[in-house]
């Protein structure tokens, strides 16, 4: 095997400095089912992935801890991959023995996993949650029972609830704080407040001995006076009474924690935030899923009054309108495994951005989050408790780096258009929209800039009294698909288009002549129908033509328009045609 060289951060990793670990890094993916040209219908494309992780260009991303990731790689560090490897099949046969089933039924199952678990450590290539997640579902087959910690995922609810009525419990949790120093104005003591409350539900959330064994008053006094100074991060994240409200994107735990989560939720509500609680798709042994609301009345009861966002790929016009309606949204992320970005669906990872704030709770949320050098587009809060029971919160920052566009900052920029677009009509001049190609060519983005650019100017050395809106002129670094197809929508239907032109063929072809070059073979018989971006504006223009029959839609015939499906999470385009 050709050696590969030394690596100490995952961040550090390009695809493009050294072909062998080029293919070792492919290998791995393909391995862990997490190549996106691959299996593109299941795996986060790379537009998606930096909705999430702040991505350079060729960076890859590692689902995990950096010393996860060494553990893998290097041959000298198996001892603590085999260490979470041992983890994980103690898991299963846990998991087994859970049901009750008769004895011989229970050793077929684990001597069919145990044939699994044994090629993938021959592997060693195999992320411990991938190899978890392959042989529950050969459990979970076997067995026929899609979620086997049902009742003991209950149990625990039911348990915390009890607890959470009683007055011991109720004391602790609202005693107010030590009185503060001098000079505090009516906001500052309602911040003191809100921070004492959110403290400890965090605190007491990861006390496992709550829904385990059951709580002694004075143990909850210790930790309250022990561990709350660790959570004045929250002073950090969230500011002081008068600062502007944020989105929370919130990832729970375990049962049993989770009617605290609830209460955590509630007070962030009760502040004025707005929250976006995401849970797992499926069975992940004692974690909440999205269907829990079904099984569990305390959930239900818990949860009263959120929305639940059962799609799995909510485009983010219908995403920003939830949150305009709903202050509580529940989402699932999609997986039913430890958090995986690449396995992510789209709903979270356009919840992911379009929050402000993420807040994970959990030693697993700790690990993908913390433990790793990548840096993420939103600042994460982690907080969790170590094996010696310790709790620990910690913020990590997002990117300084990646520009977040608000709905506020492209509205904005939308009206300043629109403004243009009125003042310019006000001196009689006709409005004209030009849609054409920019990113659907694989590698052509500039050279799709320069064409539109070229017969722009072009067009307005030709056309007298015209306003010419040019997207390509409007772009600011950062902006993705989505953010432009959100800003775009709302000049489209401000009614003050007189012309809507889309790129034709013969618009190429002068763009080439007038730049003095040869039409590329690349760009032979392209026009704006090769964009899906296109696509969904046409439909757009369309529909505003129905509500302003003057308008004139110029170009290719629209039903030329109607094979390319929706355009792709965070890109300009999506070549794919329907079958």
């Amino acid at each position: 095997m050709p050696k590969l060289p030394e690596l100490t951060r995952v961040a550090d990793i390009s695809m493009l400095q050294d072909v062998h670990l080029e293919a070792w890094l492919y290998h791995f993916l393909a391995e862990n089912n997490l190549d996106y040209l691959l299996i593109p219908s299941i795996v986060s494309s790379p537009e998606q992935l930096r909705f999430i992780v702040a991505l350079r260009d060729d960076q890859l991303y590692f689902p995990g801890s950096d010393a996860l990731f060494l553990s893998i790689y290097s041959e000298n560090r198996k001892a603590f991959l085999r260490q979470e490897y041992t983890k994980a099949w103690r898991f299963i046969i846990s998991m087994v023995r859970s049901y009750g089933r008769p004895r011989s039924e229970r050793r077929r199952v684990l001597s069919i996993c145990r044939y699994r678990f044994q090629g993938y450590c021959r592997e060693s290539v195999i992320l411990p949650s991938r190899l978890i997640k392959r042989l529950v579902a050969v459990v979970l087959t076997q067995m026929g029972d899609y979620d086997p910690f049902r009742q003991r995922k209950i149990a625990a609810n039911a348990r915390v609830h009890s607890i959470m009525q009683q007055s011991d419990f109720l004391r602790v949790l609202r005693q107010a704080p030590p009185a503060t120093p001098g000079g505090k104005d009516i906001p500052g003591l309602r911040w003191e407040l809100d921070v004492a409350e959110m403290s400890r539900l965090a605190i007491f959330s990861t006390m496992s001995v709550l829904w385990e064994e059951g709580f002694d008053p004075l143990s909850l006094k210790h930790e309250v006076t022990h561990f709350g100074p660790r959570c004045d991060v929250l002073r950090e994240v969230f500011g002081a009474e008068n600062a502007e409200r944020k989105k929370i994107l919130f990832i729970p735990d375990v049962a049993g924690g989770f009617m605290l989560d609830i209460a955590l939720v509630n007070s962030f509500l009760r502040q004025g935030h707005q929250v976006l609680l995401v849970l797992k798709d499926a069975f992940y042994f004692n974690s909440p899923i999205f269907w829990d609301i079904e099984v569990d009345p305390l959930v239900k009861n818990g949860l009263e009054g959120a929305h639940f966002l059962s799609t799995d790929s909510v485009t983010k016009n219908e995403l920003l309108q939830l949150l305009r309606e709903h202050r509580l949204v529940v989402l699932s992320d999609g997986t039913s495994e430890q958090m995986n970005f690449y396995r992510t669906s789209v709903s979270f990872a356009r919840a992911w951005k379009e929050c402000d704030v993420v807040v994970a709770k959990g030693r697993r949320n700790k690990q993908v989050l913390l433990d790793s050098s990548h840096e993420f587009t939103r600042d994460c809060v982690c907080f969790w408790r170590d094996d010696s029971g310790e709790f620990f919160m910690e913020l990590k920052r997002g990117a300084s780096w990646v520009r977040k566009f608000t709905e506020k900052d492209l509205t904005a920029k939308a009206r300043e258009i629109i403004h243009d677009m009125r003042s310019e009509r006000s001196k009689g001049n006709t409005i004209m929209f030009y849609s054409a190609v920019i990113g659907s060519i694989p590698g052509q983005t500039k050279t799709a800039i320069e064409l539109v650019n070229t017969f722009v100017q072009h067009l307005r050395e030709r056309l007298d009294s015209t306003f010419i809106i040019n997207p390509a002129e409007h772009f600011e670094e950062g902006m993705d698909g989505d953010d432009l197809m959100f800003m775009w929508e709302q000049v489209q239907r401000s009614g003050f288009l007189d012309v809507w032109r889309f790129q034709t063929v013969e618009d190429i072809e002068t763009s080439f002549r007038l730049l003095r070059r040869k039409v590329p073979s690349v760009w032979s018989g392209k026009d704006s129908t090769f964009s899906t971006g296109c696509t969904k504006e046409m439909h757009i223009a369309l529909d505003v033509q129905r509500h302003h029959p003057e308008l004139q839609i110029i170009g290719p015939a629209s039903e030329k328009f109607f094979r390319r499906r929706d355009y792709g999470i965070g890109k300009y385009y999506d070549a794919t045609l329907k079958a």
